[in-house]
């Protein structure tokens, strides 16, 4: 009975430890962001993550999403009641978190996208606590392309607002190559 018992203790332990991952280094030369709901304000408001002209993910309640690339110019954004979009600017090899943050909306909660650097220590220790306390959310590859081609229209409609009106009305938040944080910092 005692062996079955240290057994299944080291099993849980090995099971957990495969989902809740920690920070994982990109791909060499990919870049990897992090987007992390830290709060438990508005939990049943999913959040749709789009890149350039693509859907990514959906994800709602304290989760995260890890999102790897190409480095370079890149445009993150997200999609609830409002859009809300992130520039940035992206080094390989390199580790970036950005914090969804929830707003009250009208309707249902707006998005925020805050870039997390090393100098925001409280963010980044909120950050940290939810990777490493459990695995990321993903969304299915078969969802991601079904919604790809299903908002087809709509992502056309929201990026020609963004680069007509949007980046002109307004000073949307950008990710900086000096933003990357340290994977020793991380853990």
């Amino acid at each position: 009975m005692k062996k079955l018992f240290i057994v299944s203790i080291l099993v849980l332990t090995a099971f957990g430890n495969l989902f809740a991952q920690g920070f994982q280094p990109p791909t060499e030369g990919k870049a990897v962001v992090y987007f992390t709901r830290v709060t438990l304000y508005g939990k049943p408001v999913e959040f749709e993550f789009f890149h350039q002209d693509k859907y990514i993910g959906v994800f709602k309640g304290d989760q995260y999403m890890r999102y790897e690339c190409e480095p370079g110019t890149q445009l993150f954004w997200a999609s609830s009641e409002n859009k809300e979009f992130l520039t940035a600017e992206l080094e390989a090899d390199k580790v970036y978190i950005v914090m969804v943050d929830v707003i009250m909306g009208v309707m249902k909660a707006h998005v925020g996208l805050t870039p997390v650097t090393p100098e925001k220590i409280e963010d980044l220790n909120k950050a940290k606590l939810l990777v490493t306390k459990k695995g990321p959310e993903i969304t299915p590859d078969e969802k991601i392309e079904k919604m790809n081609k299903k908002l087809e229209k709509f992502i056309a409609k929201q990026l020609e607002a963004y680069e007509t009106k949007g980046k002109i009305e307004h000073k949307f938040k950008h990710l900086g190559p000096e933003m990357a944080l340290p994977l020793e910092l991380l853990q």
